[in-house]
């Protein structure tokens, strides 16, 4: 067992992948994080299967697409029990350990995400969160550990390295930070290391589409926010990555400072991204760049120092280069390719396309969005679909569908071919639709009816009551 590598998975929450530094972005602060893809590979073009917690979480650890395991929501993911990528390497002999949130199981989260989630499909056009700028805090003073919980994280990860770097037994060490997810706080030491004039005001669409429109109504962001807030927002943001930055290159540090970098693969990620008031929204959820895209960066023995790859690839892609790490053999039905290849410069079969779909709060109806060479093509059941060039359109502002019909209709052939998009949302929404009822039931309709004026933030109506019967009666 002594010649098996270690694997060390250090990863975020709601990190978008093209806030580096590495990325040329003028307002990130990552250092640490540059300094390792200065000793590896960066992934440049990264997606996570699901820009939600629980249903991205359950994709990679599982290796296999949302539609395919029917981790629907942060309610719905996988089952507990079910074989994981860490389960493969406890079987192979390692020694695993997770500090902090795996969130990848079914069950989990409040009451709300699971209603707001059953009730898409109802239409309901009400706030389930507050304002972005409503919660937008700065501590004052040269405070480093703002996310107390992470640094603990850390501090946990740390001393397990130190107490098993010594040992004959390969292991396998997950850090998973929760920041920079919002709400969004930080504090005067890591707001100054953002430069306020380098937050660009984002670009927002004259018109969004429909179901674009309805997420950033249930997001409460369909307000007339001045460019100050909206770049204060951003700003903070930002300087909750520079401290995850700074919780990573402690890590990072202690795996060379303890003589394990020869025999030890680092690998740093996130489970989805966060929009962070591009296309008028916060949050994750949505099909675009800032919230699916996600960085993914490997060193390790045999790796290439300094590299970056420019082919897609998605967090499913983990489970089979974990697999490829330890010298294990693949699990059949992963969804995914390994990355060993590319880490050391090898040609090798790879996706042409990435995948990722959303099922729940938020989208009226499913989102399913592919990736194939600079095009992006978002499919809505129900709705007219979009189509960007990201070469000429990096902000996603101008919908190519009705001009390049060829291209629509050929990126639908492919989505098609990966996955029967009409078929699946009627699967997602029948699971919602049947789920509410069985809570409704529990409840009775009159307790019903108080839990979700309660939920949907005292705007609930008889109107609303009137239209979720409607569609439940559908």
């Amino acid at each position: 067992m002594a010649d098996k590598p270690n694997i060390v998975l250090v990863e975020c929450d709601s990190m978008d992948g093209r806030a580096m530094s590495c990325t040329k972005h003028l307002a990130a602060y990552t250092p640490h994080i540059d300094q390792l893809v200065d000793r590896g590979v960066l992934f440049q073009n990264t997606y996570c299967n699901s820009p939600q917690c629980c249903p991205s979480r359950a994709s990679r650890w599982s290796g296999k697409h949302t539609h395919e395991i029917e981790g629907w929501n942060n309610y719905r993911g996988l089952e507990e029990g079910a074989p994981t990528y860490r389960t493969q390497l406890e079987s192979a002999g390692y020694r695993t350990q997770v500090y902090g949130k795996t969130d990848y199981v079914s069950g989990n989260h409040s009451l709300g995400a699971r209603v707001y989630a059953w009730t898409r499909a109802a239409g309901i056009r009400l706030p389930q969160k507050e304002k972005p700028t409503e919660k937008l805090t700065c501590v004052p003073g040269d405070v480093e550990r703002v996310h107390t919980r992470d640094w603990a994280r850390v501090d946990q990860s740390l001393n397990w390295l130190r107490q098993h770097a010594d040992r004959d037994q390969p292991f396998f060490l997950n850090c998973s930070l929760s920041a920079p997810h919002p709400a969004f706080v930080t504090s005067e030491r890591w707001l100054e290391k953002v430069d306020l004039d380098r937050v660009t005001q984002p670009l927002w669409e004259d018109e969004q589409h429909p179901v674009m429109d309805y997420m950033s109504a249930t997001k409460n962001c369909l307000h007339d926010f001045t460019e100050s807030e909206i770049r204060a927002v951003r700003r903070t943001y930002f300087a909750m990555i520079a401290e995850v930055d700074a919780m990573v290159g402690c890590i990072f540090r202690a795996v060379s400072d303890l003589g394990l970098s020869d025999s030890t693969y680092v690998i740093f990620t996130s489970d989805h991204g966060e929009m962070n008031m591009e296309h008028r929204q916060y949050l994750k959820n949505a099909p675009y760049e800032a919230s699916t895209r996600v960085p993914l960066i490997i060193a390790g023995p045999g790796v290439q120092q300094g590299d970056a790859v420019g082919h897609l690839v998605s967090l499913v892609d983990l489970y089979p280069t974990l697999m490829d790490m330890a010298c294990l053999p693949h699990p059949e039905g992963l969804s995914g390719h390994s990355l060993m290849p590319a880490l050391s410069g090898r040609k090798t079969r790879r996706s042409k396309t990435v995948l990722s779909q959303y099922h729940s709060n938020f989208a009226s109806t499913g989102i399913f969005m592919l990736r194939r060479e600079q095009w992006k093509y978002i499919a809505y059941p129900g709705y007219k679909p979009q189509l960007f060039d990201l070469d000429s359109d990096p902000n996603e502002l101008h919908d190519l569908s009705a001009d390049r019909s060829d291209i629509t209709r050929n990126m639908d052939r492919a989505l098609r071919n990966l996955v029967n998009y009409p078929e699946v949302n009627r699967r997602a929404k029948d699971y919602d639709r049947e789920s509410f009822l069985i809570w409704q039931r529990s409840l009775g309709k009159e307790a019903c009816r108080k839990t979700l004026a309660g939920l949907f933030r005292d705007t609930w109506m008889d109107a609303h009551t009137q239209q979720l019967e409607a569609w439940l009666e559908r």
